[in-house]
């Protein structure tokens, strides 16, 4: 199977298992350890959850991590500031840098955005040089979207509960 398909069947994959989910924090911790489970060679893969100019750990699967990480700071954060994927291919090389897992040396972030409004980010380490190219960048960028569309549905689901009954 091409990285096209299997990224394809893995986002069909994470939309199937957060079906009828609309717990926020229920779907991420899912869709970690489904991607942790599915995506070879990563040693950690979690979400960062934004509050104010920080971003705090949220669900996660890997070796004990960072718990905040300042907007604008490193790699995680840099994507939350730019609103950009973020592929490193050696993080040691990157400026600032925070090595919450000294082991990890590429890392891929992908900004969450719904309506707008970057709502955390995405961040997948592993311990192998360049790991992540074009192919993973496409594939995880489309899984992504699916992924904020089913969070746009947890905080409209959860605002209608909290203001409507």
């Amino acid at each position: 199977m091409d990285k096209n398909e299997f990224y394809q069947e893995l986002t069909d994959s994470l939309m199937a298992l957060l079906s009828g989910e609309y717990d926020l924090i229920a779907s991420l911790a899912n869709a970690s350890a489904l991607l942790y489970e599915r995506l070879e060679n990563v040693n950690w893969v979690g979400f960062y959850l934004a509050d104010g100019d920080t971003l705090i750990l949220g669900p996660f699967q890997g070796k004990i991590a960072c718990v905040r990480i300042p907007i604008g700071k490193g790699v995680c954060g840099t994507a939350a500031e730019t609103n950009t994927i973020q592929r490193v291919s050696d993080v040691h090389t990157f400026p600032g840098h925070i090595a919450c897992d000294a082991s990890s040396n590429a890392e891929i972030v992908l900004p969450l955005e719904i309506n707008g409004k970057i709502i955390g980010v995405l961040d997948i380490d592993s311990t192998i040089l360049d790991r992540f190219d074009m192919s993973d960048e496409k594939g995880l960028k489309a899984l992504v979207i699916r992924l904020c569309e089913h969070l746009r549905q947890c905080v409209v689901s959860k605002y209608l509960q909290q203001n409507v009954t």
